[in-house]
This record gives structure tokens, sequence and C-alpha cells, in this order.
């Protein structure tokens, strides 16, 4: 009497998680390097978000402000500001924003 197993095979098994390893070996290493890439890109968009409200600011009050005057007059939504990737926007006297301390 012969019984109709169907399954996999441990070698089969093996096969399987082997693709795998090696689909994961190759991806991961990408994700992360167009995650930095994204980071860079949505800070460089939010620099110049805010230097447009810097202008803004400036127009209607004459004056070049803080991060904290566009805060706190609504020019700007937030605590710190930080880029997507935690980098803290400044502005320098000059009215040009900066990601990092004032150039």
């Amino acid at each position: 009497m012969k019984k109709n197993q169907k399954g996999f095979t441990l070698i089969e098994m093996m096969i399987v998680l082997l693709v795998i390893s090696v689909l994961l070996i190759v991806t991961v290493p990408n994700i992360a390097k167009h995650s930095s890439n994204i980071n860079d890109k949505g800070c460089k968009a939010y620099v110049k978000m805010v230097q447009a409200q810097v202008q803004a600011y400036e127009i209607d009050k004459k004056a070049i402000p803080t991060i904290t005057q566009l805060e706190t007059e609504g020019y700007l939504n937030g605590g710190d500001t930080p880029c997507p990737d935690g980098t803290v926007i400044t502005i320098g006297l000059d009215g040009v924003v900066y990601a990092g301390p004032v150039q």
C-alpha cells in the first residue's frame, strides 16, 4: 500500500532558504543606501521651504527672522525644525537658511 504524501523535502526547503537569503543579501544594502539618499533630498526640500518662509517673513516684517520667530508667528510649525535626518535648520545673518551650523 502506497501513501500519496505531498510535501517539501529537506533539500527543497534548504534551496528555498538559500534563494531567500541571497535576495535579502542583495536588497538590504540597496535599501539602506536609498534611505540616506531620501533623507538628503528631504532635507534639501525642507531647507528650500524654510527659505521661502524666511522670504515671506522679510516681505511682511522688513526684517530677517530667527527660527523661533518663524515658529511663534505661524510661518513654521514644529519644535526644533529639524530635517528628516535630524539635522537642525539655522538661518544666517544674511537670511540664508542652512542645514546644520551657520556657515
